[in-house]
């Protein structure tokens, strides 16, 4: 069960995060009866070796009660799972890896290489949309990199059908640092302050949404870096208000586990489970992943809209009924919220990278900003123009 601490309001407030409460819920501990299916429980962690259920997932039923004890961890349990040998033959991953570092090798002669959301520059390389510029590479690679039974089921149990997968590959080197405990997407791209404008039923809603993975390209001993996990923790339903709190973040520090993997393994947790990337305190393994983010179908709207041409059409008009005060500043920002799109995902990240904090600026927030700062009607449709672009696949 989650814990749900909020305010009458149905809002969660950043200094109303219980430490103590916290703590309760990581003290739980992973019993065998939670995880029958798997192979092992290491530090509270379910071990799946997918080469002895590999019979399991080719029959529907067998299938079925699989993905429902994935999900049921992934909800109300650890809040991750390692699946061992998920590739079962390494060959795809190591074609694979052959053209990441070319694309990497390319990428930093070109513009100094991808930027990243949390790690100082240089510290690390990334490849934004890696499963694209695989295939562009390669389609036969990646056909057969992702022709993945156990990774499509595994999505398939928190997700249901019509998943959306992206990825990005991300190598960190000898020396890098690790990263600060966080949540990730979607309200953990949120400043804090973002995140609490959303109720409380929407913090619980968030990590359904979608599916963090990662896809081991080389054995990872602890040493190395690979992920920090904290089990249970994603049962704190405050947690997005509090994740960037320095009690909550040594705390993390306290009793988060790492789990060595090796190349062709994957892990796979629930979002809100608090985790960041561990330093790689060795001299010779640049650890490299290829991070998945799965979506639900269900993050999509029923209709099509063009927001830009319904902005370039609006925006003379907000200022001239802004001149005249026919309209107020909380109608004009309403009228915005409406007509204009709110949110800066998806994007081209190679082309539209994270500005002041994890994300691009919205074009709502353009819209907003152009009215501020009295933008004139072409310097508005050449703004536009150039976001379009940049988020074009």
């Amino acid at each position: 069960m989650q814990d749900h601490t909020q305010l009458d309001t149905g809002y969660f407030q950043r200094d109303a995060c219980d430490i103590g409460a916290f703590r309760e819920i990581i003290r739980r501990r992973t019993k065998a009866s939670d995880a029958p299916t798997a192979t092992q429980v290491q530090k509270n962690v379910p071990v799946y070796e997918m080469r002895s259920l590999e019979p399991a997932l080719k029959q529907p039923d067998g299938r079925k009660r699989l993905m429902s004890e994935w999900a049921h961890i992934l909800l109300r349990g650890a809040g991750a799972v390692v699946l061992q040998n998920a590739f079962q033959q390494t060959e795809v991953i190591d074609r694979a890896t052959d053209i990441y570092e070319k694309i990497i090798a390319a990428e930093r002669l070109e513009n100094g290489g991808g930027a990243d959301h949390f790690a100082a520059s240089g510290a690390n390389d990334r490849i934004w949309n890696s499963l694209q510029k695989l295939c562009e590479k390669s389609p036969e690679t990646c056909l057969s990199y992702f022709a993945n039974v156990p990774i499509a089921a595994i999505c398939e149990a928190w997700l249901g059908p019509g998943f959306q997968m992206t990825a990005q590959v991300n190598v960190v080197h000898p020396g890098g640092a690790a990263q600060e405990a966080h949540r990730d997407y979607h309200l953990g791209f949120q400043t804090t302050e973002q995140s609490l404008s959303y109720p409380a039923h929407v913090h619980a809603l968030s990590p359904v949404l979608t599916l963090q993975g990662a896809i081991a390209h080389c054995d990872m001993p602890v040493e190395s870096g690979p992920t920090k996990l904290l089990p249970h923790s994603q049962l704190y339903a405050a947690g997005y208000a509090a994740f960037r709190r320095s009690d909550f973040r040594a705390c993390f520090e306290e009793n988060c586990v790492q789990l060595p993997l090796r190349k062709g393994d994957a892990l796979f947790f629930n979002p809100a489970l608090f985790h960041a990337a561990g330093a790689n305190e060795t001299e010779d393994i640049h650890r490299m992943a290829n991070l998945l983010q799965i979506s639900s179908a269900f993050g999509r709207a029923m209709e099509t809209v063009d927001r830009s041409a319904l902005c370039k059409r609006v925006y003379p008009v907000a200022v001239a009924m802004q001149a005249v005060g026919s309209l107020t500043p909380s109608q004009i920002s309403a009228a915005i919220a409406c007509l204009a799109e709110g949110y800066p995902f998806p994007t081209n990240l190679d082309r539209d990278p994270p500005s002041g904090g994890l994300a691009p600026e919205t074009q709502a927030g353009f819209f907003a900003r152009a009215l501020r700062e009295g933008m004139d009607a072409p310097a508005i449709s050449r703004h536009l123009a150039q976001m379009d672009t940049k988020r074009r696949a």
